[in-house]
């Protein structure tokens, strides 16, 4: 981990600080693929360098979420699209424990979507 991204994590207040972590090393885990890197100020998910998924918290509820980049791919009762034409978002309770079925399923079916060819991967 960078350290902009251990600093980005560090300064987080509990109990996001531990979400982000757990949700940081699950991300991680679900491919050798996947590397971690920051974009606009927050943790950035790449699958083979191309941008997968972000790390952020919500700016009025400040409760976490997984940002999808391929959102519009995706069909999960979990993930809301909100005003983006992209990307949508798995919103992650901090105070409760994490569902690591839904979480994992989310980002399962978005991986293949990399790597079925769906989402064009840089040469």
């Amino acid at each position: 981990m960078t350290p902009e991204l251990h600093h980005y994590y560090l300064n987080k207040e509990e109990p996001n600080k531990s979400c982000l972590l757990a949700l940081r090393t699950i991300i991680l885990k679900q491919d050798n693929n996947i590397t971690e890197t920051r974009k606009y100020g927050m943790p950035c998910f790449c699958y083979k360098k191309k941008m997968f998924c972000y790390l952020w918290t919500d700016k009025k509820t400040d409760e976490p979420y997984i940002l999808m980049v391929e959102g519009k791919y995706l069909d999960h009762p979990q993930l809301e699209q909100g005003d983006r034409s992209r990307m949508k978002i798995l919103r992650v309770n901090p105070n409760a424990d994490l569902d690591l079925k839904t979480i994992e399923d989310v980002l399962q079916i978005a991986l293949n979507l990399y790597k079925t060819g769906i989402v064009k991967l840089k040469k």
